[in-house]
């Protein structure tokens, strides 16, 4: 499904669904787990989700790609994602799975598919879009093994060129798959997918419910 905001409206409405996702999952299931995206729009919601209430002791928190990267840099989505949201949350370090990628690129990747291995099926995923339609870090052109739960990324067309990044085999593997797709940069890319043509972001699926929160500056 598509549903077409501003902006600043996706980021409200995403935080409002995650928690809803969420308080189903648990009372479900007893446990949310959660793949984080990064960008700026992904960064919005968790800044929005610090400032919420929920049940944080049955969150579990893992994350679509990383940048090869010492472990505190900037630039990792790890860090991202700990200083809008999960430092100002009580959920258990012990449910934070970070990409180790401190430990170089094989090491990291093969760390992280025993840990997705446990942990799937997932209750949510949440991805953003490229300007090339690359989700996480799967650009196109690249062949992988489809069968691979984690895949290492040694020659990204954005830098760093070395990263980890969870397969489309395991981001479809999730009850529910989110798209926080924004800027006019993303347009082009965004009709090429809806024309079917084939690109990263055409790979994946999910097991119960796919929705895309589109700017409305793409849609004409």
């Amino acid at each position: 499904m598509l549903i077409n905001q501003h902006t600043n409206q996706i980021a409200q409405t995403v935080c409002e669904r995650i928690l809803t996702l969420a308080s189903q999952a648990i009372e479900q299931r007893g446990q949310f787990k959660f793949v984080l995206a990064g960008g700026q729009t992904p960064e919005k919601v968790y800044s929005l989700l610090a400032k919420s209430d929920a049940q944080w002791s049955k969150w579990f928190i893992y994350h679509g790609d990383e940048r090869v990267l010492p472990v505190n840099h900037t630039d990792r989505n790890s860090v991202m994602a700990a200083n809008a949201w999960l430092n100002h949350v009580t959920i258990p370090t012990s449910q934070i799975f970070d990409m180790p990628t401190e430990l170089g690129t094989k090491e990291s990747a093969d760390a992280y598919r025993e840990i997705i291995k446990n942990a799937l099926p997932f209750d949510l995923v949440l991805l953003g879009m490229g300007e090339d339609g690359h989700i996480a870090s799967l650009f196109p052109a690249e062949v992988h093994d489809e069968t691979d739960l984690v895949h290492e990324i040694y020659h990204s067309p954005k830098p760093p060129s070395e990263r980890v990044t969870l397969s489309a085999k395991a981001l479809s593997n999730t009850q529910t798959l989110l798209f926080l797709i924004t800027g006019i940069n993303k347009k082009e890319a965004f009709t090429r997918w809806q024309k079917g043509e084939k690109l990263p972001v055409s790979t994946v699926s999910a097991i119960e419910t796919l929705d895309v929160y589109l700017d409305s500056v793409i849609v004409d």
